[in-house]
C-alpha cells in the first residue's frame, strides 16, 4: 500500500533521513517510533507531500507520489503534531469548509460529515464553536477532517501529544475502530506502551536510519530472540542446577533461589522432556514460560538507550516550510484500494546515493491543516 525506497533528505552535509525502505501493507496499523531529531516527522512530512526528499521514491497504491504529488494528496488525510483547526467555525461549518476543498457537493459533505462526527463521538457538538471544545474533542476533530474524502492512507504525527488520560482512550479506541475497518494507518508516537496495544507492526528510526521495521511481534523475536526461558519453583534448586546443565545448548543466565533464566536451543519437546525430569528429581516446579520482550525494551535495545537530540537539526518543527504543503488542496475521494505483502523491511545505512529521484526543492505553500 506505502511503499518507501530509498528515502534521503539532506540538509547541507546533514541527513535527517538515510537510505530509508519501508513497505507498510493495506490496512495496517503502522507505529513510527525513535528518539527525538531521529528522522520520523521528516519521513512523514515527505510521504504527505509537505517536503521534497533529496533522493528516493514513494509510491501509495501504486501511484508515484512524487510525480504525481496532486493526485496522491486524495490518497491521503493528515493528523499533524498541532490543531488544524479554526476557532471562529463551528464544527459543521468547518467539517463543511474541508469538503468544499475537496469539491465535494453539500449533501455528500453533509452525510459524510455527520456520519464521521458519529464516530469520533461528537455528535452532539455540531453546533458548538471548535474553540469551545477540549484538546482532546479537537484532535478527534481533526481525524474527522482528515477522513472527510475517504483517503486510502491516513498518516498522524504524535496525536496523543498533550491530551489527558481519558483523551489518549478515547483516540485508541477510535484508531483501532478505523483499523477494524481496514484503514492503513501510520502513526508516530512517544507513548510505546500505547502503540504496543494498537499497531500490529512498528518501524524504529535513530540517527536518520530505520534500524527496525515489520510485525511487532517478529521485531521482538529477531531482537531478543525465541530462546529465552524461566523455570520457577519453590524447592529443589539445586537438583534444577544440575538437570539443566546436563543438556547441551543450555546456558543458564541467573540462578535465582525461586527462579532460572536459561538461554538455550531446544524444542518444545525436549523443553517438556526437562521439565519431567525434573518433577521427577521431586523439584516442585511452580511454572515456566519464555520470556517475552516489551515495546519499550525493544526500544532501548536497538536504539542503544541514546535519547537523541532535539529536533532534526531544524526539521522537526518545521511544518509546512518546504515543498507542496498542500495536503487538503485539490481532491476527491480516494479509495481504499492496494493490497500489499505482509513483509515489511527496513533499511540500513547504505553508501552511495542510489534513489530513484532527485530534485531541487519548491517553494513552501502553507496549508492550514
Amino acid at each position: 500500500m506505502l511503499q518507501i525506497d530509498h528515502l534521503y533528505k539532506n540538509y547541507g552535509k546533514f541527513q535527517a533521513v538515510r537510505d530509508l525502505t519501508l513497505h507498510i501493507p493495506q490496512g495496517d496499523l503502522f507505529g513510527f517510533v525513535g528518539p527525538n531529531g531521529a528522522g520520523k516527522t521528516t519521513t512523514i512530512r515527505m510521504v504527505c507531500g509537505l517536503m521534497l526528499p533529496s533522493a528516493g521514491n514513494i509510491r501509495i497504491n501504486g501511484v508515484d507520489a512524487l510525480t504525481h504529488r496532486k493526485d496522491i494528496k486524495k490518497q491521503i488525510g493528515y493528523v499533524p503534531d498541532f490543531f488544524g483547526v479554526y476557532d471562529n467555525l463551528k464544527v459543521k461549518e468547518y467539517m463543511d469548509f474541508y469538503g468544499s476543498m475537496y469539491r465535494m457537493h453539500s449533501r455528500e459533505i453533509e452525510k459524510i460529515s455527520d456520519d464521521l462526527l458519529e464516530l469520533v463521538n461528537l455528535s452532539d457538538k455540531k453546533e458548538v464553536f471548535v474553540d469551545t471544545l477540549s484538546r482532546g474533542m479537537k484532535q478527534r476533530l481533526c481525524v474527522a477532517r482528515a477522513l472527510i474524502h475517504n483517503p486510502a492512507l491516513l498518516v498522524l504525527d504524535e496525536p496523543n501529544s498533550g491530551l489527558d488520560p481519558r483523551a489518549r482512550v478515547e483516540m485508541k479506541e477510535l484508531l483501532l475502530n478505523l483499523r477494524s475497518m481496514g484503514k492503513t494507518i501510520v502513526i508516530s508516537s512517544h507513548i510505546l506502551s500505547e502503540l504496543s496495544e494498537m499497531c500490529n507492526s512498528i518501524g524504529i528510526m535513530d540517527h536518520g536510519n530505520l534500524v527496525a521495521a515489520g510485525r511487532i511481534e517478529d521485531v521482538m523475536e529477531h531482537v531478543f530472540g525465541n530462546n529465552q526461558l524461566i523455570i520457577t519453583l519453590e524447592e529443589g534448586r539445586e537438583m534444577a542446577l544440575r538437570i539443566v546443565s546436563e543438556y547441551a545448548g543450555v546456558k543458564i543466565n541467573t540462578a535465582g533461589e525461586h527462579e532460572i533464566r536459561l538461554t538455550h536451543r531446544l524444542t518444545k519437546q525436549e523443553i517438556a522432556k526437562m521439565i519431567g525430569v525434573m518433577i521427577e528429581h521431586d523439584v516442585v516446579v511452580t511454572g515456566f514460560h519464555k520470556q517475552e520482550g516489551d515495546l519499550e525494551t525493544l526500544f532501548m535495545r536497538v536504539t542503544e538507550g541514546d535519547a537523541g537530540t532535539e529536533g532534526d537539526a531544524g526539521t522537526e518543527g518545521d511544518a509546512g516550510t518546504e515543498g507542496d504543503a498542500g495536503t487538503e488542496g485539490d481532491a476527491g475521494t480516494g479509495g481504499d484500494a492496494g493490497t500489499g505483502s505482509n513483509n515489511i523491511v527496513g533499511s540500513s545505512p547504505a553508501a552511495g546515493n542510489n534513489a530513484a529521484w532527485k530534485g531541487e526543492e519548491e517553494n513552501a505553500v502553507k496549508s492550514h491543516s
